[in-house]
């Protein structure tokens, strides 16, 4: 894939697909949208979303609300016809099936975003869904890597040939132990591309804060540090050909610069974005050409 710049945007919606074409007029390369799951889902309870402003960060439990495959086919219909960047689609299982059948909602999910993608993310590492992140191990994700490999051989002639790009996006909170076994799993698979990461469960940099233990994947600014480690230790553990996409705790262009010193090849914000607005964009575009 050629990507316009090397700044995207991780989106999280409620109606996946409808701001497509405006984000990208704020100048985004690529945006990346869900997490979608087959069938459509309200997501946990309300409230599920909080600002610690004085850090600089969000912790959200949304637990994948999302309007499921179908609707968001609907809505990128009307939506996509003007974005110009590149359109990934993020994929999970629904928070009802149980992890021993998650590989059938990652496959039905891969397949019916195919052919609206230009690449597909597996998140295995939400934490807002009981048990997801039990999928980072290294046999279930060789598993699960393998069936989405062999699901888009069967699919692409149905869609003339396309090859859609497949990429696993991990959690900050894995050990290096952890983070050199699953780099051992994208090299012998050969996985098109890892984003380095998802939130984090840790309350460690927002300690005594009166938010601090809401459940929840913490983002922001608290997250920046442990990310770019993260990136850091997998980029010297990966085949150093599958191209790594910094994501987490992206709050200036600095940050971008450091995920890119780190090793990643693209950067993706979505906390920085609250808090800075569309002139983040332009830093790090700028910052990143």
């Amino acid at each position: 894939l050629q990507f316009p710049n090397r700044v995207g945007l991780a989106a999280g919606l409620d109606k996946a697909g409808t701001a497509v074409h405006a984000f990208g007029e704020i100048g985004f390369g690529h945006v990346e949208i869900g997490t979608v799951t087959p069938r459509p889902q309200p997501g946990n309870d309300k409230p599920r979303l909080f600002r610690l402003k004085e850090h600089q960060a969000i912790i959200n439990r949304m637990g994948f609300n999302n309007p499921g495959i179908e609707g968001l086919l609907d809505n990128l219909a009307r939506s996509r016809k003007d974005f110009r960047g590149i359109l990934g689609i993020n994929i999970g299982k629904n928070a009802a099936t149980p992890n021993e059948e998650a590989i059938r909602d990652y496959l039905l999910g891969l397949e019916g975003v195919y052919g609206a993608a230009d690449y597909v993310t597996a998140n295995l590492s939400s934490p807002n869904t009981k048990g997801l992140r039990d999928l980072q191990n290294a046999a279930t994700c060789r598993e699960l890597i393998l069936r989405l490999q062999e699901k888009r051989e069967e699919v692409k002639g149905d869609h003339g040939g396309k090859q859609v790009p497949l990429v696993i996006k991990i959690a900050p909170d894995l050990s290096d132990e952890s983070i050199a076994d699953l780099a051992k799993v994208f090299s012998e698979t050969r996985i098109d591309g890892v984003i380095t990461t998802n939130t984090t469960i840790s309350r460690e940099a927002v300690s005594g804060h009166r938010l601090a233990s809401e459940a929840g994947g913490l983002s922001g600014a608290p997250l920046t540090t442990r990310s770019t480690a993260v990136l850091a230790r997998l980029r010297g553990e990966l085949d150093k050909n599958i191209p790594i996409i910094g994501s987490g705790g992206v709050m200036c262009a600095a940050d971008a610069r450091a995920k890119f010193d780190a090793g990643a090849d693209l950067v993706q914000v979505y906390t920085g974005l609250i808090y800075r607005g569309p002139r983040l964009v332009r830093e790090i575009a700028a910052l990143a050409k």
